[in-house]
């Protein structure tokens, strides 16, 4: 029997409000049949009278049946937007939230001040979303993505290339709680999203985060901070005279971490709200320009 591309996503719509509200099911099939098709939700909607291929069929209905067991949309289908920015997103790393454009856009208009071709660096990269984003809009900056996760790096290398971002964007190995390596010489500014969720935070996490999500990129020690202390010790030596250091952070650690920054001799220029009007992100300078 054919099976039409508008029948797949009633199909599919009507298996997901077991579990979801009906507005929500419908979304989430429109994302299946038109991301797993290959066709954005226009094109879906014009081609819904086209026929499905079984292949496609059968990866639709594995998509409902992961979705009803609560793995999040962006794993299942593979990728996710993020500023704007096509993502290739797994497991092995963070969905890339809205919330964290609060960070992205902080540092893009912070680079606006900064010397002709920058250094940028991004350190807890994931997917690598902050700091292609931030290539993206500033274009003569180079940017360095860095993790401790080889395979967060193997995703973060997929988004540099199909964002064709190769020629100011690399990827390194880095563990971000001991001293750096000579080798990566000095930055105008660092940027990074550490994972900052406490030990009882961990234990109240959504399934849909805490069944899914790498946990090594979430937990942040029994207060949250203990990336932030690390971070602003061992990488301040790499920040050139003047250059800025941006963090994003949980509810209610924007004092906290703060006060990290001033404790190191860091002057607190902005902290910004995110999409939601949620306290999110600061930009601290480090000395002077010479």
């Amino acid at each position: 029997m054919v099976t039409t591309l508008g029948e797949l996503y009633l199909r599919s719509r009507e298996a997901l409000m077991e579990t979801e509200e009906p507005q929500m099911a419908g979304q989430m099939a429109r994302d299946l049949v038109s991301t797993l098709s290959g066709r954005t939700q226009e094109q879906f909607l014009v081609d819904r009278d086209r026929e499905a291929p079984e292949e496609l069929v059968l990866q639709v209905l594995d998509g409902v049946d992961r979705l009803k067991r609560g793995e999040p949309l962006p794993y299942v289908l593979g990728e996710w937007t993020f500023y704007g920015l096509p993502m290739v997103v797994s497991p092995d790393v963070l969905i890339p939230r809205d919330d964290t454009c609060a960070l992205a856009e902080l540092a893009i208009h912070r680079g606006l001040f900064l010397e002709k071709d920058p250094r940028i660096l991004d350190l807890c990269c994931g997917s690598g979303c902050i700091g292609l984003a931030i290539a993206s809009r500033l274009k003569d900056a180079r940017v360095t993505l860095a993790d401790l996760s080889r395979e967060a790096l193997t995703v973060a290398k997929k988004n540099i290339q199909r964002n064709h971002l190769g020629g100011r964007v690399s990827c390194i190995p880095v563990d971000v709680r001991k001293e750096p390596a000579a080798f990566l010489g000095k930055f105008d500014m660092i940027v990074s999203n550490p994972p900052y969720i406490t030990a009882k935070e961990m234990e109240e996490l959504p399934k849909s985060v805490s069944d899914f999500e790498p946990h090594m990129a979430l937990y942040g020690g029994e207060d949250g901070l203990d990336f932030y202390r690390d971070i602003t010790k061992y990488y301040t030596p790499l920040l050139k005279p003047g250059g800025f250091l941006c963090y994003e952070f949980g509810m209610g650690q924007g004092d906290a971490v703060c006060a990290i920054l001033e404790a190191a001799g860091y002057r607190i220029l902005e902290r910004v709200l995110d999409y939601n009007d949620r306290e999110r992100a600061v930009c601290a300078q480090y000395g002077r320009k010479e």
